[in-house]
Formats: C-alpha cells, sequence, structure tokens
C-alpha cells in the first residue's frame, strides 16, 4: 500500500489502485486455461507453461511485451534443445540414471549448458528462462514416457502464453481523460543530469501525452537554458517551473511569468561581506525576460570547471560588469569544495537574516568534491511555485487538481523515465471499469 502525502502530512494508508497490467494479465492467464481446457486437460494434466509465460511476458507497453516474449521463446528453445537431449541420453543410457548423485549432477550441468549457451548467442536476458525450461523438462525423470512429447509440449505452451499475452496487451480498455489534473514532474527523474538530452523514445511519450491533453509541468533546479538543451523538440503543455522554484518560465512565448527574487535590502550586505571575504560567486538575474549571470572576482579554477563549460552555451547569458538592476537578482551561487563551502556559510551567518534567505547545498559536474551554495530568496521553493502556477492556470481554466508524480530513488535508465510517464497516463486517462484514486503525491520505486 502507499502513503498518501498531502501539504507534507502524511494520511491513513490507501489502497493501491488496480492497474491495466493486472487486469491484461488476469484475461490472459483465464485464456492460457481455457484453452488447454478447451484442449481437454484437466488437474495435474493441466499444463501450467502457457500461464506462466503470459505472466512474464505481459509488460506495461506493447514494445517491452516483444521483448520480453522473444526472450522467453528463445530462451524455452535453448532449455528444451538440451532439455530432450539429456532425456534421449537418460533414455538410451539408463544406467545414467540409476545414481541419483550423478542424475543430479548432470541436471546441474545441464543448466550450466543452458545459461552458457544464452549468453554465446548473445541473449543473455534469456539465460535464466532457458535454465527453468530446461529443468521443468527433466525434473520429473523418470516419469517420463515420451522425451520428445515432453519437450514439444514445453514449446507449445510458451508459443500459446507468448501469443495471448501481446494479443491482448495491444488491446486497449475503454478510458477517460481527466483534463483538471496538473501533473508536476522532476527534470531529474527524466535525464541523469542536467548536461544530458532526455532519450527519444521519453520524448515521444511526454509528446503524446500533451497531444492527447495532459497538462504536465516540469520542475528543475536549474535555469530555462537547460530545457533547451535537455529536452529540444519536447512539446509543453504548461509552463516551467525553473531555479528551483524561484520562477516560472512560459517556454512556449519565452519569457517569465514570475519571479521570486532576493530584497536588494538583502544582497547587498550579502554581496558585501562575500566581497570582504574574497569569495567569488555569480548573480543569477532576470532582465527583461532574459537570464543575465554576472560574475564577482576572479574565475577560480574549481569555478572554471563549470563556468567554461556553461559559458559555450548560446542559451545564456554571461556577463562583465555590474549587475543591471539590484532587484533582479534571483540567488546567489558559490562554487568550491564542500569544506570551504562550510567555511563560507559559518563566516556568513551574520549577514543571513534569519526567515529570508534560503540556503542549499548541492555536488556539481565536473570535478571530485566540487559542490554548490545556492542562496534564494525565503519564498522561493518548488512547493511556492506551485502554487503560484496553480493560480495562474485556475484563473483560466477553473478548478485544477495538482498531482505531483517522482521517482524514489531517481533516475536510473530509461526505463525509469518511461515508466514515470506511462504512470502519468494512467492517472491522467484511466480505465472506465477500474478507475484510480488521484493522490496529490505518487512516488514510484
Amino acid at each position: 500500500m502507499r502513503r498518501r502525502k498531502t501539504n507534507g502530512n502524511d494520511e491513513p494508508w490507501v489502497l493501491p489502485h488496480l492497474g491495466q497490467r493486472i487486469v491484461k494479465t488476469t484475461v490472459a492467464v483465464f485464456l492460457c486455461l481455457l484453452f488447454y481446457y478447451l484442449r481437454g486437460y484437466r488437474g495435474q494434466d493441466m499444463p501450467t507453461e502457457a500461464a506462466i509465460t503470459a505472466i512474464i511476458c505481459m509488460q506495461p507497453y506493447v514494445r517491452d511485451t516483444g521483448e520480453y516474449a522473444l526472450n522467453r521463446f528463445i530462451g524455452t528453445l535453448i532449455g528444451a534443445f538440451w532439455g530432450l537431449l539429456l532425456l534421449l541420453l537418460l533414455h538410451d543410457f539408463p544406467v545414467l540414471g540409476a545414481s541419483v548423485l550423478l542424475l543430479y549432477a548432470m541436471m546441474a550441468l545441464g543448466v550450466l549448458f543452458s545459461l552458457y549457451s544464452a549468453v554465446l548467442l548473445r541473449t543473455p536476458d534469456a539465460s535464466g528462462l532457458a535454465s527453468i525450461v530446461f529443468l521443468c523438462i527433466v525434473i520429473a525423470f523418470p516419469d517420463i514416457s515420451e522425451p520428445l512429447q515432453q519437450a514439444a509440449q514445453r514449446l507449445l505452451g510458451v508459443f500459446v502464453g507468448t501469443a495471448v499475452a501481446t494479443l491482448v496487451n495491444v488491446v486497449r480498455l475503454p478510458r477517460r481523460r481527466r483534463p483538471d489534473l496538473v501533473f508536476f514532474l522532476r527534470t531529474k527523474d527524466l535525464v541523469p543530469d542536467r548536461f544530458s538530452h532526455m532519450s527519444p523514445a521519453a520524448r515521444f511519450r511526454l509528446n503524446s501525452l500533451n497531444n492527447d491533453g495532459a497538462r504536465i509541468c516540469l520542475m528543475s533546479e536549474h535555469a530555462p537554458a537547460f530545457f533547451s538543451l535537455q529536452m529540444s523538440e519536447a512539446r509543453l503543455s504548461a509552463p516551467l517551473i525553473v531555479m528551483d522554484g524561484a520562477a516560472i518560465y512560459d517556454a512556449n512565448e519565452n519569457r517569465y511569468l514570475c519571479a521570486v527574487t532576493i530584497a536588494p535590502e538583502d544582497s547587498a550586505p550579502l554581496r558585501a561581506r562575500l566581497d570582504a571575504l574574497g569569495v567569488s560567486y555569480f548573480i543569477y538575474t532576470i532582465h527583461n525576460d532574459k537570464t543575465c549571470i554576472f560574475h564577482s572576482g576572479a574565475v577560480r579554477e574549481a569555478e572554471q570547471l563549470v563556468y567554461g563549460r556553461m559559458r559555450r552555451s548560446p542559451y545564456r547569458s554571461y556577463l562583465e560588469g555590474e549587475i543591471y538592476e539590484p532587484e533582479e537578482i534571483v540567488y546567489l551561487k558559490i562554487i568550491a569544495s564542500r569544506a570551504e563551502l562550510d567555511a563560507i556559510e559559518s563566516k556568513l551567518h551574520s549577514v543571513l537574516p534569519k526567515g529570508k534567505l534560503r540556503r542549499v547545498i548541492r555536488p556539481q559536474q565536473g570535478g571530485e568534491d566540487l559542490y554548490a551554495l545556492y542562496i534564494y530568496s525565503h519564498g522561493a521553493t518548488m512547493e511556492q511555485a506551485q502554487k503560484r502556477l496553480l493560480e495562474m492556470l485556475r484563473e483560466r481554466d477553473g478548478a485544477l487538481r495538482p498531482v505531483t508524480v517522482r521517482l524514489r530513488a531517481g533516475f536510473r535508465t530509461e526505463r525509469d523515465a518511461l515508466h514515470l510517464l506511462h504512470i502519468v497516463g494512467e492517472v491522467y486517462e484511466p480505465v472506465v471499469l477500474i478507475g484510480r484514486p488521484t493522490q496529490d503525491e505518487l512516488i514510484i520505486n
């Protein structure tokens, strides 16, 4: 069961929804069992390979079902080959099966041959299935009278299960759309890091959801420039939340809708203290709907690792000299080692007004023990940005409900991003006959 969260508070446990994959798997198993029932099988004689294959092959996407089905088929052929070979050997030379220890040793070697054959054929994902099929064929020895019939029966079961799973998975159950929902997704759940591009498959799925009317807001810790790099050709149906919640940006119109900046009376003493300490730092501002980045002090070696790479981007404006307007400062950024940042924070304590500024330290790409200290206005948070964006959208579209969907462990592989977007699709367009209780936050394992 999954705990429901609202405004950061835990509420009673709620049952997870009855997903489409569960329903389709159930239907596929029923059809497999019905197939053998109509062929006259009953009780202990009922083969289970078809139902097991259908369960394994049923995946969230038809493409994945085909992949699992192919692996299951290859694994079955490998396992059936070695299983049939061992049964024929035992049938022609009964003395080999007289000793239980020798018989079990041969079965273990058969597992080895099955696993290694899958590796030799460059289908390692089929290795486990091959060994399972091999054992299913030979484990009943000596109560096997027809080795060839036993192997053929396993093959038939796999064919039936694969075909049924594929056919059931392509059937689309009746659905209804939820235009009253606004989905909030973190970009770090869709790409491995801020310099990587979204995979074509994930971008296609995201665009499909947006084309179907889903309202999806992407949230990032970084400036809008990273969207141009990471998600080129991605269609956006809602403004972006950027700069860790400090601003809302409309990528379709290339303009900022709002920003929470640091008050000049707070930024002035902070900058003066940093200058007095000899600390160099970046100043991120928004001027005429553009992200303008100024640098104060000499660029140090630690900063150059990040600074040199980011300056090459055509989507950012790095400027020299004094900032345009003090009231346009969105945040300050200091790059150094973790120990150096801790020391800087302690020295800034006297000039950081309580309850008015927010500090965050994050690791940076480009070197070991490289971190950045971000200093925002206290009201510049993701939660506050979500509320502000909802108010903007509700002025035009009435009552809307927010749903935050995120990965518990963050991005690991492309499959994680696709799974997250698949969950968004299930919530936005649930099956009519099943429904789905909409939660304010869905945390995906």
